[in-house]
């Protein structure tokens, strides 16, 4: 075979030879797609105490791997100790001054039937105190009816001596008729003074039966003083049982307050951004440092849109760390962006108006790159959030989420 032919031959060769090898490229960029645009990605949060003081302790450093309940730092709890304390004390005391009052109702509740009682009972003496004063009242006025009559008869009496004594002299009238008119009037004086006699006694009964009515009307006024206070101290116990709930939960805040104190991992994280040091005042909701969640780890993989028709999430990849090329990590796709921010320079803007269309494009019309969410699984050490990989695409062979 001559030079020129061999040569021919060898170049169609290696034509040949570099479109078998461009077309099994393209046909495992097609089955396997893969890009070297990904990065890692894990999530973060902000530790913020939930009450405010001074930090006393701080447990951990900068980039430390801590594990769930681990302690991260203390706050000064002394406090809200004595908060804790204060708010036990008025609990306590409100639940002394409610086991006091039921055992003071348990007494006021037979106090009340006693008082009851002793109520009718005063009404029932001031209502006799009253018949008992309306009684004297006419023995009063049947006295001096009776005094009336014998002053009257008295008089005529004495007016029948005085008659009399004259005319014996004179010996009109014996002295047997004198002597009986001086002795009626006698009898009649007498009388007079017994009349005067009742007429008093009924004036001190009159006395005695008003002072027993003002007696019995105290008396029933008192009691009746008794039954409104014993009934108020049995309402009494409603107003405090109704605290009850509030001082409790009093406590509750005071304790929860104290537990807050000593602010714990949430979960396995690795620390980051540790800028504070013990003395530092922390205030409610402000951010002391950065938690890693060293559970879940993601890489964003963006991937060309012609790509996206052989991904679907459930597939396998492969991962390759540019800190660590050399090591493959497993992933699963777990979903595939559905949006990113349009090309200005292609579209235009888009306002209330119009829609501001570009007049030009350029005549290389690249293909958007969308973002596919990938779990990395298990998760490592070499993570770092930001760190560049690579992604490939282990065909239509699916893996479970």
């Amino acid at each position: 075979m001559s030079r020129p032919i061999l040569g021919r031959f060898l170049s169609v060769l290696i034509i040949a030879v570099a479109i078998v090898l461009a077309l099994l490229v393209v046909q495992r960029l097609r089955i396997h797609p893969q890009t070297d645009d990904a990065e890692v990605f894990a999530n973060l949060i902000g530790i913020a105490p939930e009450v405010e003081g001074r930090i006393i302790k701080i447990n951990v450093k900068d980039n430390q791997f801590v594990h769930k309940n681990e302690l991260l730092f203390q706050i000064d709890p002394v406090p809200y100790q004595y908060a804790l304390e204060t708010a036990r004390s008025q609990e306590a005391a409100l639940e002394g001054q409610i086991r006091d009052l039921r055992r003071t109702i348990g007494a006021q509740t037979s106090a009340i039937e006693v008082a009851r009682a002793n109520s009718n009972s005063a009404q029932a003496k001031t209502a006799s105190a009253e018949a008992a004063v309306s009684a004297a009242r006419a023995g009063i006025d049947a006295a001096k009816a009776e005094l009336s009559r014998q002053q009257a008869d008295y008089a005529y009496a004495e007016n029948n001596v005085l008659r009399l004594e004259p005319l014996l002299v004179q010996q009109f009238v014996t002295v047997d008729m004198v002597d009986k008119a001086r002795t009626s009037r006698s009898v009649k004086g007498e009388a007079v003074r017994q009349a005067r006699s009742r007429l008093e006694l009924a004036e001190a009964q009159w006395a005695a039966a008003v002072a027993q009515q003002k007696e019995a009307q105290a008396t029933y006024q008192q009691s009746q003083a008794q039954v409104d206070q014993s009934v108020k101290s049995v309402g009494i116990l409603d107003p405090l049982i109704g605290q009850r709930e509030a001082r409790t939960a009093a406590v509750k805040d005071a304790e929860y307050n104290v537990e807050r104190c000593n602010v714990y991992a949430p979960f396995d994280a690795r620390v980051t951004n540790l800028s504070i040091s013990e003395g530092a005042y922390a205030h409610v909701g402000q951010q002391a440092f950065t938690l890693i969640d060293a559970r879940t780890w993601w890489a964003i993989a963006n991937f060309r849109e012609t790509d996206l028709r052989n991904i679907e999430p459930g597939m396998p990849v492969d991962v390759y760390m540019m800190s660590r090329p050399g090591r493959k990590f497993q992933g699963v796709i777990e979903s595939i962006g559905y949006g990113v921010t349009p090309d200005e320079s292609l579209i235009g803007k888009s306002s209330r108006d119009l829609p501001d269309v570009q007049r030009s494009l350029d005549w290389v019309h690249l293909a958007t790159r969308f973002p596919v969410r990938i779990r990395l699984d298990p998760p490592s050490d070499y993570f770092r959030i930001g760190a560049s990989a690579m992604v490939v695409v282990r065909g239509n062979q699916r893996g479970r989420l």
